[in-house]
């Protein structure tokens, strides 16, 4: 049997359990990866996830041809494209490995009907988490909303063979064994620019930052993070081999993946706080509309050392340490009282690791109204955050220069004004709501 194999969020060739099954059950799989256009026509041709995505296919695609075979590249409409290659390689099945995202459960529900209606199986596997959908649920059979006992059910549920590897060096064989007769298509040939802004973070899970990452973690001016992220993200790096590393050496980090899992089993079951609040009585909060604010915080200008030093970190690379994640988001909404959904759009925009499960889920975290999320009257003091997590202000002076001189500009808001105001604001909406 002949099978397609379509890369997505998963961009190696090793422990890929998409790839494993379909080489197991196949007699010729042609892999190949799709540009959405539909995602591609959306972003900045500066795009720096477009150009990480475009380095690691090229060495994707070597892996591949060092094995005999190629990855076959397209740049088109992955609803219209797949059944079309499916039939003309006469294929029984084409794998993949599940995405949770609405947009993505759209498009394959799509993508199944039209492979339906030509006899072809579209196959998903589990690949992007350890556990997903319906594997971690609450006694009552209803998803967890609240992390602590979701991650204590998922310990308690993991077992050897949720982080086993899916080698297919046995299997590799069945690779079809021809290369592609087209060049690659350039970036340039789907409108975006070549150009390296930022650095891209190693795939190394470095040991000593990952046993020591409960002690350092929190604190941005050290290397105390792993920078994983984008390699989770896209599937260049495995969820199994690290989150068996993370068992063996860091129960801290291992909650971290566990976050992570948490937040794509809550995008699933609850598609709507992709755009609106999970609390839905949190959406009658009436939010201030200040550009000149939302500019500031952009910017990096707001006044506030460690928020500013946080904006600047991510405009000028494309990452923002986890801690000054929350610091930033909880100043947009609860000092500048402007939507989450300004501060979520912006990240996405600005993020190397994007991701809309994690970040939507982090937004709403920090608004007050996610699952799971802090409370509303729980408001992050810029200043008391600075001298507990950067006393030295060695991060603020890497990221703002000035600060400390007359050109820095005075804080935008006022914390104690700033404090009341949130408080008594979301206060009587929720009341209202209540009544």
């Amino acid at each position: 049997m002949t099978a397609l194999f379509w890369h997505r969020r998963d961009l190696r060739i090793d422990d890929n359990k998409g790839l494993f099954e379909a080489l197991k059950q196949n007699e010729i799989v042609h892999p190949i990866f799709i540009f959405d256009k539909s995602i591609l026509d959306k972003l900045p041709k500066n795009d720096q996830r477009i150009l990480f995505i475009y380095q690691e296919i090229e060495s994707l695609k070597k892996s591949y041809q060092n094995l005999g075979s190629d990855l076959w590249v397209y740049y088109s409409e992955p609803s219209e494209i797949i059944p079309k290659i499916a039939q003309e390689l006469n294929c029984s099945s084409v794998y993949f490995n599940n995405d949770y995202e609405p947009y993505a459960l759209q498009r394959d529900q799509e993508i199944q009907l039209s492979l339906n209606n030509i006899k072809i199986e579209f196959i998903g596997n589990k690949d992007h988490v350890i556990f997903e959908k319906n594997e971690v649920l609450k006694d009552d059979g209803k998803p967890y909303t609240i992390f602590t006992p979701y991650s204590r059910k998922w310990k308690a549920n993991l077992k050897e063979e949720d982080l086993r590897e899916y080698s297919i060096e046995k299997y590799s064989r069945n690779l079809v064994q021809k290369q592609q007769e087209e060049a690659l298509i350039t970036l340039e040939e789907m409108g975006f620019e070549s150009k390296v802004l930022h650095d891209f973070p190693d795939r190394i899970a470095k040991n000593e930052i990952l046993k020591n990452y409960h002690l350092s973690r929190n604190f941005p001016a050290v290397k105390g993070t792993s920078k994983l992220s984008l390699h989770l993200r896209f599937g260049t790096i495995s969820i199994r081999k690290l989150a068996l590393i993370a068992r063996e050496q860091n129960e801290t980090y291992l909650n971290e993946l566990i976050w992570r899992d948490f937040y794509q089993m809550i995008i699933f079951h609850f598609p709507k706080s992709a755009e609106n609040s999970f609390k839905t009585q949190y959406d009658k909060i009436i939010w201030e509309k200040n550009e000149v604010h939302f500019d500031s915080w952009c910017t990096g200008k707001t006044g506030y050392p460690i928020v500013d030093a946080g904006m600047r970190e991510l405009n000028a690379t494309g990452f923002m340490h986890n801690r000054v994640r929350m610091v930033v988001a909880s100043f947009l909404t609860k000092h500048l009282l402007l939507d989450w959904r300004l501060g979520a759009a912006y990240f996405a925009e600005k993020l190397l690791d994007f991701e809309l499960a994690s970040n939507t889920g982090g937004w709403q975290w920090a608004a007050g109204c996610g699952c799971d999320a802090a409370p509303y009257f729980r408001v992050f003091n810029p200043q008391a955050q600075q001298e507990k997590f950067d006393k030295s202000f060695e991060y603020i002076k890497k990221w703002v220069p000035e600060f400390g001189t007359s050109s820095y500009p005075e804080p935008i808001i006022e914390h104690k004004f700033a404090r009341e105001r949130i408080l008594q604001r979301f206060k009587s909406a929720l009341n209202e709501t209540n009544a």
